[in-house]
C-alpha cells in the first residue's frame, strides 16, 4: 500500500525552521501512515512552541491528529500577544545571560541557569515551575517534559527583548527586580548598605535598594542613563509603570 501523500504550507513567520522549497508555497510529503500532525511538523524542523493553529483541509486539529492521503495541511504561527493563563514566567538558557537581564530590570521574573545544567534539566525546570522555556536551541525546545517553550529568534539582545515582550506581553514593574539573581528589590537606608558603598557611591548618592534574596545593593549609578533608556523604550511600547 501507498504512504499517504499530504499537502504542506508554512506561515511566513515559520520559513527560517523549514528547507527553502518548503517556503516556496505548498509541498507534498509522504508519511508513515500513523505519525501524528506534531510528530511529521517537528521531523520538518518546526517546534511546536511556535505553531499557533494546525488546519486540516480549513479546519483546525490538535497535534495529535494522523494525517490521511491528500489532504492539505497549514501550519500557522503562534499569535502575538500569545494568550497566557497567567503573567508569564521565564526560564533561559546559558545563551541569554542578557536577556535575562534586561527581562529582570523591567520587573519580569527570569530565572537564568549558568553554568550551563543540561537540556533535561532545565526541561525538567520548566515543568516543576511552570516557566516557559526561552532558547535558541530547536532541539531544547522539543523535548516533551517542557511546561512551555519559545524559540527567541534574534541573537541581538536589543530585538531578543522586543520579540519576548511583543510575543507574552508581560506585565512591566522596571527597577522592582535584581538583575543579578532575579530576586525583589526593596528600598534601603544607605546606613544599611554602607558596607557595599566606595567612597564615591557613599558621598555621591542617597537612594539605594537591596535585593531581598541576594543582598546585591543598587543605586543609580553611572549606568543608569543607558539603563533608563531600555526601560523607556520599553515601557513607551509595551506598558508598564517606569519607576
Amino acid at each position: 500500500m501507498d504512504r499517504p501523500q499530504i499537502w504542506f504550507d508554512f506561515a511566513p513567520e515559520l520559513h527560517l525552521f523549514v528547507s527553502a522549497p518548503r517556503r516556496a508555497g505548498r509541498t507534498s510529503l509522504r508519511t508513515d501512515g500513523t505519525s501524528t500532525l506534531g510528530h511529521v511538523v517537528e521531523s520538518l524542523g518546526v517546534p511546536l512552541t511556535e505553531v499557533g493553529t494546525l488546519l486540516v483541509d480549513g479546519q483546525p486539529v490538535a497535534d495529535s491528529y494522523v494525517p490521511a492521503d491528500a489532504e492539505h495541511v497549514s501550519v500557522e504561527a503562534v499569535t502575538r500577544p500569545q494568550p497566557s493563563p497567567a503573567p508569564p514566567r521565564f526560564l533561559l538558557d546559558v545563551h541569554l545571560g542578557t536577556l535575562a537581564r534586561r527581562l529582570r530590570l523591567l520587573g519580569v521574573d527570569a530565572a537564568y541557569e549558568n553554568p550551563d545544567i543540561g537540556d533535561a534539566a532545565l526541561a525538567a525546570r520548566s515543568a516543576a515551575e511552570q516557566r516557559v522555556m526561552l532558547s535558541r536551541d530547536r532541539g531544547l525546545l522539543r523535548r516533551r517534559e517542557l511546561w512551555a517553550g519559545a524559540y527567541v529568534y534574534s541573537h541581538r539582545p536589543a530585538e531578543q527583548l522586543r520579540d519576548v515582550l511583543s510575543r507574552f506581553a508581560p506585565p512591566l514593574a522596571p527597577w522592582s527586580r535584581c538583575t543579578a539573581c532575579n530576586g525583589t528589590l526593596r528600598t534601603v537606608t544607605k546606613t544599611s548598605v554602607r558596607e557595599q558603598l566606595r567612597d564615591g557611591t557613599e558621598r555621591s548618592y542617597d537612594a539605594f535598594a537591596q535585593c531581598a534574596d541576594c543582598g546585591q545593593a543598587y543605586w543609580r549609578g553611572a549606568h543608569h542613563a543607558r539603563l533608563e533608556a531600555i526601560v523607556t523604550d520599553a515601557v513607551r511600547e509595551f506598558g508598564g509603570v517606569s519607576g
